[in-house]
C-alpha cells in the first residue's frame, strides 16, 4: 500500500520520531513462494532433496515441499 505524501511528511515530523505506518501482512502467495524459496535453498545446500527421516529441520522441509509439491508448485 502506498502511503499519501502528506501523511509521510507527518510521519517525518521529530515529534513523531519512531512512529511508522504498519507494514502489510504478507499474503498467502507470499507466504508460499518464500517457503518455495526456502526449500528450494535447502536442496542446493545439500544437493538432494530433504527426507522424511532427518533431523527436524529436513523434516520441516519435506513437510513444506509436499504441501507445495499438492499444490502444483514445481520444486
Amino acid at each position: 500500500m502506498e502511503w499519501p505524501k502528506e501523511l509521510i511528511e507527518i510521519f517525518d515530523d521529530p515529534l513523531l520520531e519512531g512512529v511508522r505506518p504498519k507494514a502489510a501482512a504478507p499474503t498467502a502467495s507470499d507466504r508460499m513462494q518464500q517457503k518455495l524459496a526456502e526449500v528450494n535453498n535447502w536442496i542446493a545446500k545439500n544437493g538432494r532433496e530433504p527426507s522424511p527421516n532427518g533431523d527436524l529441520k529436513e523434516k520441516m522441509m519435506y513437510a513444506a515441499m509436499t504441501k507445495l509439491r499438492e499444490k502444483g508448485f514445481e520444486v
